[in-house]
């Protein structure tokens, strides 16, 4: 089984900034794509950043120039900075990882949400 844990969230004000972080532990054999969603309220949850496991990263719109996800050497922690941070930013940010289990099944795990809040 797959854990993930997330940090950072937190109320920022307009233009500043955040770093999101998130482990991965558990059973498994490799991680491939690690990602970032977001969830506001009444609103659909949408990809914000994604990188894959060769290091191809792929950006909303609404994040691209404004957002970095990178990943440590290990490829079992993905981080999101998040600068020039906007009120419509806001939501709960979800980490999702998706790799190969430890009997060679795919998995595919969610975060249990990290809140962003920004406003003056």
């Amino acid at each position: 089984q797959v854990q993930l844990v997330e940090s950072g969230g937190g109320l920022v004000q307009p233009g500043g900034s955040l770093r999101l972080s998130c482990i991965t532990s558990g059973s498994f054999n490799s991680i491939d794509d690690m990602g970032w969603y977001r969830q506001a309220p009444g609103k659909q949850r949408e990809l914000v950043a994604l990188i894959t496991g060769r290091g191809n990263t792929n950006y909303a719109n609404s994040a691209k120039g404004r957002f970095t996800i990178s990943r440590d050497n290990s490829k079992t922690t993905v981080y999101l900075q998040m600068n020039s941070l906007k009120p419509e930013d806001t939501a709960v940010y979800y980490c999702n990882v998706a790799g190969i289990g430890p009997k060679f099944s795919r998995f595919d795990s969610w975060g249990q949400g990290t809140q962003v809040t920004v406003s003056s």
